[in-house]
């Protein structure tokens, strides 16, 4: 069974860290290339940032650059977003996605599997 699992998010004060985990079963995440897009509510779905399977080169939203970091663990099968120095404007549900052709892009169509989405919430 093709599915993504998502694990790390919960409630922090500003200027703290998460590591926020995608995990795969069915595929292998590794040769995928992976999004994460987040959304609060009443707004459309963001992108973040992704990890491209060709090259393992990685792009960030403006947002985000030089707080949050995409890496893999090809062993675990596993993906993740490290969040640092949170914002209040960080809060919302984050997702990741994946490609498994290893293209993927900036946006959300681009991405065939979805996780469940983790709720992320910054107080401040």
């Amino acid at each position: 069974q093709v599915q993504l699992v998502q694990s790390g998010g919960g409630l922090v004060q500003a200027g703290d860290s998460l590591r926020l985990s995608c995990a795969a079963s069915g595929f292998t995440l590794g040769l995928s290339a992976v999004g994460w897009f987040r959304q609060s509510p009443g707004k459309a779905r963001d992108f973040i940032g992704a990890v491209m399977h060709f090259g393992g080169s990685t792009v960030y939203a403006d947002s985000v650059k030089g707080r949050f970091t995409i890496s893999r663990d090809n062993a675990k099968n596993t993906v993740y977003l490290q969040v640092n120095s949170l914002k209040f404007e960080d809060t919302a549900v984050y997702y990741c996605a994946a490609d498994p052709a290893g293209f993927g892009g900036q946006t959300a169509d681009k991405y065939g599997y979805w996780g469940q989405g983790t709720q992320v919430t910054v107080s401040s």
